[in-house]
């Protein structure tokens, strides 16, 4: 099994995956070789970093059954490069996040004997014939989050920051707004703020900053790195906000909960339907409302309104009598 070590990407003429041989470890040459490409910070505290600790398992998991490696932090240019390298050398490529789909979609066809998975892009995209999709249904723990936040917020006003404005960064924000109003119909939903960069702290900062001016007193979220910013504006204003997509610690007031999204289930599932042979180039569900599981949401207050709310919220996802966007 390959010792992955990811490297960041300056320039993909220079992306190289440094590991062990399968000769070197004594892994069978008939291991099915995966490559995982995670454009972000394995170390983020959000998607990619999720990601990672499925792939992580994956290790645990299969042994050498599996020769594994992965990149990071590889620049917006580099992307098609990065994964025409992966899929050189790989059965199977797994791309995370929706910011790789224009190029996956150019990719995947050169490479038609190659198994490609992206996680988290289009909804409803169209599948191609070596190109499944996997989605983590963020609408669905933002909804909940939504609820929460309607039910904490002392000013009757919430919003939302997201990094990419991709399309389930904006569906994930009208499901928060759909889970406050779900909450309670009269709560003002600030228009969200879009930062451009899952990993800007800075910039992310300044959005929160500018929700908060507007009277939201209660944040949810999609971004990465840019959650430290998002923390600091919440601090200095006297605001709170859902963590997430890993949960952190409850003991940090700030905090009203966490969004937990584990985009390392997709990459084990991945990972075993090639090895078991249901692998299918399709639109695959996660999430609280699949039987695949990998969606939640950590209560950390315990205002008996928020644990109302979740409760009432989570039901109304499960039978449908109301949902994310």
């Amino acid at each position: 099994m390959r010792t992955a070590i990811a490297l960041t990407a300056v320039a993909a003429a220079a992306l190289t995956l440094t590991a062990c041989s399968s000769e070197d470890s004594g892994t069978s040459g008939d291991a099915l070789s995966v490559g995982v490409f995670f454009p972000g910070s394995i170390s983020d505290t959000g998607f990619m970093e999720s990601g990672y600790l499925g792939y992580q398992r994956v290790l645990d998991t299969y042994g050498d059954k599996v020769d594994a490696g992965y990149v990071e932090q590889v620049a917006a240019p580099d992307y098609q490069q990065a994964l025409q390298r992966f899929a050189s050398e790989n059965d199977l490529v797994i791309s995370v996040g929706g910011q790789t789909d224009s190029d996956v979609r150019k990719v995947a066809p050169q490479f038609p004997d190659v198994k490609f998975v992206e996680i988290g892009g289009p909804a409803d995209a169209v599948p191609l014939d070596n190109l499944a999709y996997y989605d983590p249904q963020q609408a669905e723990a933002e909804f909940l989050s939504g609820a929460v936040a309607a039910s904490v917020s002392t000013k009757g006003a919430v919003a939302f920051v997201g990094g990419v404005e991709l399309p389930a960064i904006v569906n994930a924000a009208a499901s928060f707004e759909a889970g406050a109003k779900f909450t309670d119909p009269a709560t003002r939903v600030l228009s969200p703020q879009y930062v451009g960069d899952f990993n800007d702290p800075a910039k992310a900062k300044q959005a929160a900053g500018a929700e908060f001016a507007g009277g939201a007193d209660v944040l949810g979220q999609i971004v990465n790195l840019g959650k430290q910013g998002l923390q600091q504006a919440a601090r200095e204003s006297g605001a709170s906000m859902s963590g997430g997509p890993i949960p952190g610690d409850c003991s940090d007031p700030t905090y009203v909960g966490y969004v937990r999204t584990d985009i390392g289930t997709e990459i084990e599932y991945a990972v075993s339907s090639v090895l078991d042979g249901t692998w299918a180039a399709e639109q695959v569900p996660f999430g609280l409302t699949s039987d695949k599981g990998g969606t939640d949401y950590l209560l950390c207050s315990t205002d008996p309104a928020a644990v109302t709310a979740l409760t009432d919220a989570k039901a109304a996802l499960i039978d449908g009598t109301a949902g994310s966007q």
